[in-house]
């Protein structure tokens, strides 16, 4: 029995979430990554079989439009919508990258990954 994995790759959006005031009213772009396995169950032939990554981005958007202070509270959010989506979820993993951090003279960008086992 092996496992599959539905993937979310280099989703970019632009939100409001940010501990500083600054953040909450300019906004930055954030990339968010999700990894959503499922057990293999047999062959896979009808979309019931399996979990709509369409589902899945829906998600991800809606709690990316709600500015929300820490980006952990976000992450655990989707996380939790996703495994309701359906239970025969195993593990997800999400990260989240804030892309221009309001850090002074940095370069790069920062972020968090979250990791659950069902």
């Amino acid at each position: 029995m092996g496992r599959f994995s539905i993937h979310l790759n280099n989703c970019i959006f632009f939100a409001y979430h940010g501990l500083f005031e600054e953040e909450r009213l300019v906004g930055n772009h954030f990339e968010v990554n999700v990894v959503a396995e499922i057990e293999e169950n047999g062959p896979i032939t009808q979309m019931s079989e399996s979990v709509n990554y369409a589902e899945m981005y829906a998600i991800v958007q809606a709690a990316m439009q709600q500015p929300t202070p820490l980006l952990e509270t976000v992450i655990q959010q989707i996380s939790a919508a996703i495994y309701a989506l359906d239970n025969r979820i195993k593990q997800i993993e999400i990260n989240i990258k804030k892309l221009n951090p309001p850090i002074p003279n940095f370069t790069g960008s920062v972020g968090i990954t979250f990791k659950k086992v069902f």
